[in-house]
């Protein structure tokens, strides 16, 4: 059965997945795939794209969405008269069945289900079936990837890379058959930066520890520009410890359940000197 794989650090968002998407689907009649797709309001492939932390310490992540073609898709279990699953793992919605049924839209846990006011139906990516059965060797999306990072094909083909893959929303146990590699978690930058010399902090030791149960994640050196980057984190609360000899030791908390956190100047200060 078929697969899809984004490798996140291949992903440039240039959006070409998004644009031949549109291109394939609005204004085109693939019945009985699809319907065509309106001009707006719909993306059946989408890219996002997170702009994480602040300047200078800035990372932009993007993450592209389509229908996740689920093993066990609700919308199947909600409509089975009008979704199926095909052979090959691609699920369809049938235009004629799924007239007037808008609640499939509300089954999908991705949102990856749209309603089409116009033709008073559902509309979601098809995987490009059409395509496909007509012998191309993978959807419009795929082959207009130009840095790899999305491909499509037989899962055993992509067992070890599926291996060391994630979902999204795995809580909701829909089984995808979209999967992404390299997916960003969370990290804290700061930049060290003695208040009194105006100058950064080179070779403060700068520890990482879970706030809760004091376990030291990472030890890292401030590089020449008094940075630290801890990255690679699981969303948790942290402590930070920095210490350099001739200065005041310096605790903080860091909470990136949420979202990253990045501190521009850190101040340290000097150990007062005895008169």
């Amino acid at each position: 059965m078929k697969v899809f794989l984004y490798d996140l650090d291949k992903c440039n968002g240039c959006h070409n997945c998004q644009i031949a998407c549109k291109d394939e689907h609005v204004g085109n009649d693939w019945s009985p795939y699809a319907l065509p797709q309106p001009d707006t309001g719909q993306f059946w492939c989408k890219v996002d794209e997170e702009v994480c932390g602040s300047v200078p310490h800035v990372r932009v992540n993007y993450l592209p969405h389509q229908c996740n073609h689920c093993d066990d898709a609700p919308c199947i279990a909600v409509a089975p008269e009008a979704v199926h699953k095909r052979d090959d793992g691609l699920v369809l919605i049938d235009p004629d069945a799924a007239k007037d049924l808008r609640s499939l839209v509300d089954s999908c846990p991705y949102g990856a289900i749209f309603w089409n006011e116009e033709l008073g139906l559902p509309q979601k990516c098809t995987g490009c079936a059409h395509l496909l059965d007509d012998g191309w060797a993978e959807p419009r999306c795929v082959d207009a990837c130009c840095t790899g990072a999305l491909r499509f094909g037989e899962e055993e083909d992509f067992a070890e890379e599926l291996a060391r893959a994630e979902v999204l929303l795995p809580q909701a146990g829909t089984r995808p058959r979209v999967h992404y590699l390299n997916k960003p978690k969370r990290f804290i930058a700061i930049t060290m930066v003695d208040v009194e010399g105006d100058e950064v902090v080179e070779g403060a030791a700068v520890t990482l520890q879970r706030a809760e149960g004091a376990e030291t994640v990472s030890v890292l050196a401030t590089d020449e520009f008094g940075d630290a980057w801890f990255e690679n984190l699981a969303p948790d609360c942290y402590r930070l410890r920095v210490q350099k000899e001739g200065y005041l030791d310096l605790a903080c908390s860091f909470d990136v359940t949420e979202k990253d956190q990045a501190v521009a100047e850190m101040r340290f200060y000097r150990v007062p000197i005895a008169i």
